[in-house]
């Protein structure tokens, strides 16, 4: 009876007892000047050429890093700062990078077989910044955490070869920092041409209102190059509410309301949009250890479909993935994970006609 009473009183009150959790009870204010990581020094990176013991370089038995990618990558990770003291974590932060390396292993890993990542520790947001009810102190953070990626960013160009092609990664959090970058940055620049791909998965990005600002179109197609992919998971029976509710009552970047419009959904199985793959279509999942520490392949496990107002269905929920599924059956965690051979595979083929 109690067990009962705790699951209904969660499904009722999960969203407000997830902002008591996470939601700083402070107004925002600016971290200090002399907290900013320094991109020039090699401790302000997660990954980057030369660092030792660089965990995107990381791959599962039967795969390997290239010898000499031909990319140079930019990542920038999903949020990992999970305490509610502040509105920006600190970038150097002992807890949050031990969750820091488990994502670059299981998503930056993924492309190190075209290129050479480069990831950089940033004063990100913290969760409670996209749980928070007023709006306000949650931008000031966000936008706050975007000024480390562009600086970032700006060290990456400028350490890399001026006409060395690019590809951009980005989860969560990281994947709104890339949405910012790219109408900052990219859109509408000779930058543009550089950018084999990019995937910008785990957030909301609208067809209509959304995607014309970021320079490049959807992926139409496996192999395609130099456009824009994404998507956010969920098992059966899913329940998008958490996501719909934000992205129903926001404006798009052209003005207008994002309601009503289908967002982008590339499938990560079949590298094109609206499509269906079944299990068999799956090279392979990542299936972690119990201590997070590794994870191993399995293939044909889990299967795919963009559903008509643009999430990633991938059927009942699977096996192995116990841990850390987030409320309505939101897989956001794995959202690399679920798909990480099909995902290597895919950037592989966009390298391979982008350089040709």
């Amino acid at each position: 009876m109690l067990t009962l009473a705790a699951a209904i009183g969660w499904n009722i009150f999960q969203d407000q007892l997830m902002r008591v959790a996470f939601v700083p009870g402070q107004p925002f204010t600016s971290p200090a000047k002399d907290t900013a990581p320094d991109y020039t020094r090699p401790d302000a990176w997660l990954s980057r050429p030369g660092l030792p013991n660089d965990p995107s370089r990381w791959t599962p038995q039967g795969f390997e890093p290239a010898a000499n990618p031909k990319l140079a990558i930019f990542y920038v990770l999903p949020t990992t700062y999970l305490k509610r003291d502040r509105w920006n974590a600190p970038y150097d932060d002992r807890e949050a990078a031990e969750r820091q390396r488990l994502f670059a292993m299981s998503q930056a890993g993924a492309f190190n077989n075209v290129g050479t990542i480069w990831a950089p520790r940033y004063r990100q947001a913290v969760l409670g910044s996209f749980l928070a009810s007023d709006k306000d102190d949650a931008e000031k953070a966000i936008a706050f955490a975007y000024t480390d990626v562009e600086r970032a960013f700006d060290t990456f160009l400028a350490a890399i070869p001026k006409d060395q092609p690019i590809l951009l990664v980005g989860h969560s959090q990281g994947a709104l920092h890339i949405i910012h970058l790219m109408m900052r940055r990219v859109a509408g620049m000779p930058l543009a041409k550089r950018i084999v791909a990019a995937y910008i998965v785990g957030w909301p990005i609208s067809l209509a209102h959304d995607l014309p600002a970021l320079g490049l179109p959807a992926c139409r197609a496996a192999g395609q190059p130099n456009c824009i992919l994404s998507w956010q998971s969920f098992a059966e029976p899913s329940d998008p509410r958490q996501v719909m509710d934000i992205y129903d009552h926001s404006l798009g970047f052209d003005g207008k309301p994002r309601k009503g419009s289908p967002m982008l959904c590339v499938n990560p199985l079949t590298g094109a949009p609206h499509g269906a793959a079944p299990p068999a279509a799956n090279r392979g999942s990542l299936i972690p250890n119990l201590a997070l520490n590794d994870a191993r392949v399995e293939v044909g496990k889990i299967g795919a479909r963009c559903t008509p107002q643009g999430f990633l269905n991938i059927g009942p929920p699977p096996e192995g993935y116990g841990a850390y599924i987030l409320p309505g059956n939101n897989y956001h965690v794995f959202d690399f994970g679920m798909f990480w051979a099909n995902i290597r595979a895919d950037a592989e083929a966009r390298t391979q006609n982008f350089l040709q």
